[in-house]
């Protein structure tokens, strides 16, 4: 399972759950896991209380852990004084480090910790609706967000209600929660009673209860025409039903209370595409680009927005300004790149994708611009073009390789795939990126003693290489190799000290642990490892300990969430298939 080898460099944190969902949190840095090298803690609230001489060094302990960067120990001290005083300063000190550990389970700790000291604070209610998304554990989300509308604060729950949707979860649950609380809990004298009613509508329109969620706006409509959130839930769902007409009416009804609000030109812009207005959505769209001058990235995405619909002349028209400007952004030429494209000029898209700089659209144009060429039946064509960019971008040598590997088995010539990266390597014999790659290509066609030679290549060259190490530890630990668990054991415990916040190492940590026969110290690490990145292979390897240590109901559990959760579940099917009764 290469997805298992090579995810050590995954963060086990989304930023969607702590950015998005957790603005405002006070006393907190914005960012889930910051890597400043300014003091983390300079922002945290001070220490006030007396203390007696442990608590006082304890805390100094604290102090000093965290200066040196070791938050785990730092957290601790703090989340232990914090108890023991009442503290929820201390707490909230606490989680400031806990943040900077990357460590999900000590976050979700400290949180904890905070709440239960200060249940009425709005940060770690926020914090634990964050943390709860990072699960998957929706409903448990929206309670949180439900407590802070219950203690009169905005808890955004249209917010909540469309990333849900973005996020595949069953929204059914949701909507139900959402109506119990609006029957039972919901006041229409709080300050923020429409948010919970355009979330119910959200979700009424989502699940095919059209109607429940019209007669839901209207009787909105009647008392609080004024807001503008109103009215751009009545536009995104007329868009969503394919009413462009109904949308376009409720974007000026949005305009009339919001003038010049930019939400309701981009709408009314998408509602006159839908219609085939091109002339009148370009009206709207120069309107906010009149009100925003010098905003390239929004130029960018209103041409993306037309890109969309295929109206490629209006797309063009605003890129055009920004490719011929003094510093354009590479994405315009990956746009216009793709408009050539797709008019079939396929030399002139070449020269626009070439001209993208490194950065996030610089390996997606050169894939393009070689599938494009493949596409056009050149495919020497195709890998002379990515010969050359590796020699216009040496910095990119190795992800430029590893490009033209898998464009090669993609069209079946795998024995060309492997004679390109042995003559690459050959040449660059320390290029630890393509002897990882090797080495998972040695993986996917069982030749584990070829994987574990150029694994041990890097590892030799780099005893640091916490990939590579855990790479090769899970490996001899998943296919249990006699007299070599001790090995394992070694090689991934280095890697955990390297790197202590990756989920996947702690997944290899468990994993090894149940090996060797202690599925008890196993379990706590698979449980980490799995909050901070939930994913099939993780969770087969949880449930399967939680199944030796008789823990049958939170097995079944795990296997019926990962099952939902994801689309191919192969781990999970292999697990079914030697223990039949953890089915759900």
């Amino acid at each position: 399972m290469p997805s298992t080898l090579i995810r050590s460099s995954r963060q086990g944190l989304a930023v969607l759950g702590l950015t998005a969902l957790l603005g405002g949190c006070q006393g907190l840095t914005s960012s889930p896991f910051a890597t400043s090298q300014e003091d983390p803690m300079a922002s945290a609230p001070p220490i006030e209380r007396g203390l007696d001489a442990e608590g006082l060094a304890t805390l100094l302990t604290a102090e000093f852990a965290g200066q040196r960067g070791d938050y785990r120990r730092a957290t601790l001290g703090y989340l232990a004084m914090a108890e023991r005083y009442n503290a929820a300063q201390l707490a909230e000190r606490g989680t400031l480090a806990a943040r900077f550990s990357n460590d999900i389970l000590l976050l979700d700790q400290a949180v904890n910790t905070w709440h239960e000291i200060d249940p009425a604070a709005e940060a770690p209610l926020r914090l634990l609706a964050g943390l709860a998304l990072q699960r998957n554990d929706w409903a448990t989300a929206l309670d949180k967000r439900l407590t802070l509308v219950e203690q009169g604060l905005h808890g955004e729950l249209a917010l909540f209600a469309e990333l849900a949707l973005e996020s595949g979860t069953d929204p059914i649950p949701l909507r139900e929660r959402l109506r119990e609380h609006l029957e039972h809990g919901g006041t229409g004298t709080h300050p923020h009673h429409y948010d919970a009613v355009l979330a119910t509508a959200i979700l009424e329109a989502a699940t095919g209860q059209r109607q429940q969620a019209e007669r839901r706006l209207d009787l909105l409509a009647r008392n609080h025409s004024e807001l503008p959130a109103l009215w751009l839930t009545r536009a995104h769902l007329a868009l969503e039903a394919n009413n462009p007409r109904q949308a376009r009416e409720a974007a000026r009804r949005g305009l009339e209370v919001s003038p010049g609000d930019p939400r309701f030109l981009l709408l009314l812009a998408q509602a006159e595409l839908m219609l085939g207005n091109v002339a009148a959505a370009e009206e709207h769209t120069s309107t906010l680009l009149n009100e925003h001058v010098g905003n390239q990235e929004l130029q960018i995405s209103l041409a993306r927005l037309y890109l969309e619909d295929s109206h490629l002349d209006a797309a063009r028209r605003l890129l055009l300004p920004l490719v011929g400007s003094d510093e354009p952004p590479p994405t315009a030429f990956y746009l216009m790149g793709t408009i050539a494209e797709e008019e079939g000029e396929v030399d002139n898209a070449l020269l626009y994708y070439r001209q993208v700089a490194p950065g996030s659209d610089f390996l997606r144009a050169r894939l393009r611009a070689a599938q494009m060429l493949i596409e056009d039946d050149r495919l020497l064509d195709a890998r002379a073009f990515l010969r050359i960019e590796r020699l216009r971008h040496e910095s990119r040598f190795s992800e430029l390789v590893a490009l033209e590997v898998e464009l090669l088995d993609q069209a079946g010539l795998h024995a060309e795939a492997d004679t390109l990266l042995n003559r690459e390597l050959a040449r660059t014999p320390n290029d630890e990126p393509l002897l990882y790659l090797r080495a998972m290509r040695a993986w996917a066609n069982d030749d584990i003693e070829a994987m574990e030679r150029d694994l041990g290549r890097i590892i030799e060259a780099n005893p640091e290489n916490a990939s590579a190490l855990n790479a090769l530890g899970y490996t001899l630990a998943d296919l249990n190799v006699e007299g070599r668990l001790e090995e394992a054991r070694e090689l991934i415990e280095r890697a955990h000290e390297l790197e202590p916040g990756s989920p996947a190492i702690m997944d290899s940590l468990g994993w090894v642990y149940y090996r060797l026969g202690d599925p008890e110290r196993a379990l706590p690490w698979l449980e980490r490892a799995y909050a901070g990145m939930p994913d099939q292979e993780i969770a087969a390897n949880l449930a399967e300990v939680l199944w030796v240590l008789e823990k049958h109901d939170q097995a079944r559990r795990v296997v019926e969430q990962a099952m939902s959760q994801f689309d191919e579940h192969p781990r999970i099917d292999a697990l079914l298939e030697r223990i039949p009764e953890l089915a759900p």
